[in-house]
């Protein structure tokens, strides 16, 4: 009996081994990157808006340190597809970037260099702002102009190293946000983990598994949502909660991490930090303490920028 009973259980834990190994295979499944996408509802007025966030003391960090900041803007949202390839025509045309089949390169003037061990060492010189030959590039160039991938318009700009998102900010006379000013723009001044409170849900943010339009399920495969997707609004028959941070800034959490601009070489690393999470990150990280970094060459679907002032 307890040999059938042994046999049983063993059984058991086959199949549920090989069914585990079958989601686990299906939820790795790529996303089909050309299907076609829910309507991109962005309210215009959002795209070239500005919050103003006030001089002084917020609560930094998870464990809540006191930190203080001058008054900046920032933008509301993140920058869009649209928005990058029309500072690329611009770019290209004042000769600001160049491109080829491969990569539109820009000029930067390097970091210093302390010679620590495993320090990569960034050099003044011409560096990849976006690769042009990757599939998931929504950015595309056609020997002479710079267009977006259809539906794309609104999304968040992706596929965009450090330098990408500091060329895009130096050219209009902006700059990207320091760790201090990006977390005061998320979270306000009341120690709130998220941008909109103390809880997250489903419909707050793009996150992995949060069940938005634009997320395949039969694969668990993200796609980005459009910018300032997250405001209320309910489309179709999916409901979405009011997610803006204190001072009205959309997709603080979620959607895409944020590249910061602090060049702050440490030990073993020349790393820039990240903030806010994406759809491809736990709802955990969408807290607005939480980073992330990448050596400044990086790019990814799930990595965007917006800039301050």
């Amino acid at each position: 009996m307890k040999r059938n009973t042994l046999h049983a259980t063993r059984d058991c834990f086959v199949v549920a081994t090989f069914l585990l190994a079958m989601t686990l295979l299906v939820s790795c499944a790529p996303v089909d990157l050309n299907a076609p996408l829910p309507p991109s509802v962005t309210d215009p007025s959002i795209l070239t808006a500005w919050a103003q966030v006030p001089a002084g003391d917020f609560l930094f960090g998870q464990h809540e340190k006191v930190e203080t900041t001058d008054a900046y803007e920032i933008m509301v949202t993140d920058v869009t597809a649209q928005q990058y390839a029309d500072f690329l025509n611009a770019a290209l045309a004042d000769g600001y970037v160049k491109a080829d089949g491969e990569n539109v390169v820009g000029y930067y003037p390097g970091d210093p260099f302390h010679g620590i061990d495993h320090e990569i060492e960034i050099k003044a010189g011409d560096w990849a702002f976006i690769p042009l030959d990757d599939p998931s590039q929504r950015v595309k160039f056609d020997g002479s102009q710079f267009t977006v991938q259809e539906g794309y318009e609104n999304h968040p700009m992706t596929m965009v190293t450090w330098f990408g998102a500091w060329g895009y900010c130096g050219y209009y006379d902006y700059r990207l946000p320091t760790e201090i000013e990006w977390e005061k723009a998320a979270r306000g001044t009341d120690g709130r983990p998220f941008p909109w409170g103390w809880e997250i849900q489903r419909n707050n943010a793009n996150f992995y598994a949060s069940r938005d339009p634009f997320e395949d399920m039969k694969t668990f495969g993200s796609r980005t949502t459009p910018v300032g997707y997250y405001n209320g609004s309910t489309y179709g028959d999916y409901v979405t909660l009011d997610s803006k941070s204190p001072y009205g800034l959309y997709d603080m959490a979620g959607n895409v991490w944020q590249w910061i601009g602090d060049v702050q070489p440490q030990e073993g690393f020349s790393d820039r930090f990240m903030r806010g999470g994406s759809k491809d990150t736990y709802d955990m990280d969408l807290r607005a303490w939480v980073r992330n970094s990448a050596p400044p060459m990086y790019f990814s679907p799930g990595v965007g920028f917006r800039c301050v002032r």
